[in-house]
């Protein structure tokens, strides 16, 4: 009988930070900047990457450091994902918290952190520095909330 794996038998809540990180499939997504419609509160991504994230990693170039330089960074932890309606329905911490499987492609099932990319889910070669965006408006996407098994 085969073991099954700590994100189907621990709580999001009693991981390690050692699984807690594990659980990051390196997509980027939650580094695209997002635009809020003031009114609507309707969400709109963009193919705008945060300036401190990698783009040919698609990890966070400080990622220890990033709360204090990109202030406001979420840090997450698991009471918040549950209310992060930005969280990318793709997203493994989101996917464990509403009690859903990991996708093929998450390197923790594929145990190959390239899969992210060959599956087309990462933000690899889709995103520009916001360093060099312009108006964010200019640079809404629809692909970052894509589902795909």
């Amino acid at each position: 009988m085969t073991e099954k794996p700590f994100w189907e038998t621990v709580a999001l809540a009693d991981m390690t930070r050692e699984e807690w990180e594990s659980l990051c499939d390196g997509c980027g997504k939650c580094c695209l900047l997002k635009l809020e419609d003031e009114d609507t509160l309707d969400l709109s991504y963009t193919d705008v990457a945060c300036r401190l994230l990698d783009m040919g990693s698609c990890r966070c170039s400080c990622y220890e450091e990033r709360s204090r330089l990109v202030p406001d960074c979420v840090t997450l932890t698991p009471d918040i994902i549950p209310n992060l309606r930005w969280m990318p329905k793709t997203c493994a911490y989101r996917l464990i918290s509403e009690g859903k499987p990991l996708r093929w492609w998450h390197p923790l099932v594929s145990h190959d952190p390239e899969t992210v990319h060959q599956a087309g889910i990462s933000v690899r070669g889709r995103v520009v520095s916001e360093r060099r965006a312009g108006d964010l408006e200019e640079h809404i996407v629809d692909w970052p909330d894509e589902d795909s098994d």
